[in-house]
C-alpha cells in the first residue's frame, strides 16, 4: 500500500514517457496513495488510458466525494465538462487542483491542506465518447480512493525494512574489517618474530663463520 510519502512522486511518474515505435508516449494506470497527513497536500491520482488514441474522442470528468461515517450522501466536488472546469459548491472548492493532461488520460486532482475530516471515498469517474468512421461508442471507467487522514505521518513497512537491513549490512563490514584488522596485525608480528630470531641466531655464530653463513630470508 503506498503511504503519504508516495503522493509527491507519484504526480511526477503520472505518465512515463516510454518510446516505443514511432516516440509516442505509453500511458500507465498507476494507483493513487490512499494515505495522507493533516496539514499536508495529498495527488488524488486518476489515470484512465485510451485503448485508441488514434481514435478522437470527447473526455468528461467527474470526482465525487463520499464520507466514510455515512453521514451525507455522495457529492460532486469538481467537474470538467466541454473543456470547462467546474466546481461546485463544497468544503473542497478552493482546496482543489487540477494537475490532468492534455490528452485526458490523467485527471489527477491535489487536495492541498488535508484535514482530518477529508478521511472517505473519493471517485473519479471519467466518461469518454470515442468517434469512429460509421459510428460513436462511449465507455464509462471509476476509480475510488479510500482516503485516510492521520495527525502523524506512518512509517512505511518497506523503508523499516530498508533500514533494518542497512544496519545489519554496517554491522557486518565493521566486523569484517575488524577481524581483517588482527589478521594482518597477526602476520605481520609473526612476521616480526621470525626475523628477530634469525637476527639472533645470526648474532650468535661465531665471527669466524659469519662468512659462510648467511640469513635465511622468509618467503
Amino acid at each position: 500500500m503506498a503511504t503519504w510519502k508516495d503522493s509527491s512522486h507519484w504526480s511526477v511518474s503520472l505518465l512515463l514517457p516510454l518510446f516505443v515505435g514511432f516516440c509516442s508516449p505509453v500511458c500507465v494506470e498507476v494507483p493513487s496513495g490512499t494515505e495522507a497527513v493533516r496539514g499536508q497536500n495529498m495527488t488524488l491520482l486518476c489515470i484512465s488510458c485510451m485503448q485508441r488514441e488514434e481514435v478522437y474522442a470527447i473526455t468528461n470528468v467527474e470526482w465525487y466525494y463520499e464520507p466514510t461515517n455515512g453521514i451525507g450522501n455522495r457529492s460532486l466536488i469538481y467537474e470538467f465538462v466541454a473543456g470547462k472546469h467546474t466546481k461546485p459548491k463544497s468544503r473542497f472548492e478552493r482546496r482543489l487542483q487540477w494537475i490532468g493532461s492534455k490528452d485526458l488520460q490523467d485527471v489527477s486532482l491535489i487536495l492541498h491542506n488535508v484535514t482530518i475530516t477529508d478521511s472517505g471515498k473519493f471517485v473519479c469517474q471519467v466518461n469518454r465518447t470515442l468517434h469512429y468512421e460509421a459510428h460513436q461508442h462511449s465507455v464509462q471507467t471509476s476509480l475510488e480512493i479510500s482516503l485516510i487522514v492521520s495527525e502523524v505521518a506512518s512509517e512505511d513497512f518497506t523503508s523499516v525494512l530498508s533500514e533494518i537491513m542497512m544496519y545489519i549490512l554496517l554491522a557486518f563490514l565493521t566486523l569484517w574489517l575488524l577481524v581483517e584488522i588482527v589478521y594482518c596485525y597477526r602476520k605481520i608480528s609473526k612476521a616480526d618474530e621470525v626475523t628477530q630470531e634469525s637476527v639472533t641466531d645470526y648474532l650468535a655464530i661465531p665471527s669466524e663463520n659469519k662468512e659462510n653463513c648467511s640469513v635465511p630470508v622468509e618467503e
